[in-house]
């Protein structure tokens, strides 16, 4: 780097550190702007300056599903073993780069969020932060249009494999049941270092897949010989053989109870940081916070193993972080189930095909068969162009089989609600109220409604929606009522 460049990447962090000072941080641009006025006065180089100056290195957290949760994990148990920072929700290169606008540190942990290679630059953030860490939570069918151009699943898998091409050192972290993440890490491992984490569990998705799962490598059929969570299980390729490599970290021996559910951590795996493999064996209790989470806390856990710069301290500071787990861990809009009076109520955003199912298997992990004939659903819409998540919706809600539906659009779209709706009650009983996405607290008060004069007792509300000023809101204001009732 050149005298001038040195100058011009120094001002730029003197000015971003500055107004990390003069700005109180919160939602919004709090978490991005000084990184935006580094950029402004810096350049996307400078960036490697400021990433250089990590005692370990970064570590960027990327997905459709289970990002927040995962980063959220993952920061709680790193913090107690080295100096980190971090950030996560607002995912996009300013939040990475005011997160590295910091005194010294160990680690960097950032949540990423890619729709798309344009938007999303994955493989230009992968250059310039050089992260010694890439994890893959899963990848599942999201968006299918960007800023108003197409965006086909395949060039969303490629986007999301992007950020961890250029990488020459360090871990890719990847989910060994989604296929989607095997093929990305195994076309790494001559590269780097890749570690699988998966769950080895009694218990099985019996419902059917949304969406089309085929093999990343050939295109062919994928045959499951078992599925945890969707697209996610044990699969083998009819075609060319592809399939789900052995885990080197496992979730095993779960045991469910309502409160809280045990929980086996088995395996072993590489320790960036010692350059040396670490085993792991040991029970953890944990919130009953459904399968999708116990994916984001094994996630968690793996890249935790990864990259403490203390491995001594591993059982002691996970099974601690673990006791000390609730739901306020889940983003604003992640779905929870509470009770009102004798009603249940498994409410949260569902924002893609694979979410939405989640959702209804945590509901049917409490309840059971007791969801069948006293269940209704309030179903949120997808937005014009995202047919294909709606298909997927489609697929969860008939296998569900609720009394009723009453359609509420999710997003701005009325008239796509309104399609929406005609095509689901063909299949399904329902209703529809089209109430416009400008007028957003009459959306809150009419599922508020219908959710307060149900006569189910089980009553599940998702799908697609501003996860805190839909879905966050919601949530907050029928638990008042709950508790003033």
């Amino acid at each position: 780097m050149g005298i001038l460049q040195t100058v011009r990447c120094r001002t730029a962090e003197s000015a971003g550190k500055l107004s990390k000072h003069v700005i109180k941080f919160g939602s919004g641009m709090g978490k991005s702007y000084p990184g935006h006025l580094f950029l402004r006065l810096g350049s996307l180089n400078c960036v490697n300056y400021l990433a250089r100056k990590l005692g370990i290195g970064s570590i960027i957290i990327t997905g459709t599903n289970g990002k927040t949760t995962s980063t959220k994990i993952i920061i709680l148990l790193l913090a107690k073993d080295a100096d980190i920072t971090f950030n996560y929700e607002s995912n996009t290169i300013n939040a990475i780069v005011t997160g590295l606008l910091t005194s010294k540190v160990d680690l960097g942990v950032f949540e990423y969020g890619i729709r798309d290679i344009q938007n999303g630059i994955p493989d230009t953030v992968s250059k310039i932060v050089d992260p010694v860490g890439v994890v893959y939570t899963n990848i599942s069918r999201e968006h299918s249009q960007v800023s108003g151009r197409e965006n086909p699943f395949e060039e969303y898998l490629k986007a999301k494999q992007l950020l961890s091409t250029p990488m020459k050192r360090g871990v890719v972290i990847c989910n060994a049941d989604d296929p989607r993440t095997t093929y990305i890490g195994k076309n790494k491992e001559q590269d780097t270092k890749v570690t699988y984490y998966g769950l080895d569990i009694d218990l099985e998705d019996k419902t059917p897949l949304t969406g089309d799962v085929f093999c990343p490598l050939c295109g062919g059929n994928l045959v499951y010989s078992k599925r945890y969570l969707n697209h996610r299980g044990i699969y083998e390729c009819s075609e060319c053989g592809f399939n789900r490599p052995e885990p080197d970290i496992k979730l095993v021996n779960l045991s469910l109870e309502k409160e809280k559910w045990s929980v086996g951590l088995m395996g072993e795996i590489y320790n960036y940081p010692t350059g040396k493999n670490v085993k792991i064996d040991f029970q953890v209790q944990v919130p009953a916070f459904g399968v999708h989470n116990l994916y984001n806390l094994l996630c968690a856990v793996t890249t935790y193993v990864s990259f403490t710069p203390q491995p001594m301290n591993i059982e002691k500071t996970i099974i601690d972080t673990c006791n000390a787990l609730d739901l306020s861990i889940l983003p604003p809009g992640r779905f929870e189930i509470f009770s009102s009076g004798d009603k249940w109520i498994g409410m949260g955003q569902g924002d893609n095909g694979d979410a939405l199912k989640a959702n209804i298997q945590f509901m049917m992990s409490y309840f059971g068969d007791e969801l069948e004939g006293n269940t209704v659903f309030i179903y949120t819409t997808p937005d014009e162009g995202e047919d294909e998540i709606f298909e997927d919706h489609l697929i969860s809600l008939i296998s569900l089989n609720p009394r009723m539906v009453h359609v509420v659009p999710g997003r701005e779209s009325v008239t796509a609600a309104e399609n929406y709706y005609n095509i689901l009650k063909e299949s399904l009983t329902a209703d529809f109220y089209p109430l416009s996405y400008e007028d957003m607290d009459k959306r809150i008060d009419k599922i508020q409604e219908l959710v307060n004069e149900s006569s189910y007792k089980y009553i599940i509300v998702s799908g697609c929606g501003p996860e805190e000023y839909m879905w966050g809101n919601l949530k907050s204001r029928c638990k008042s009522h709950e508790k003033g009732s």
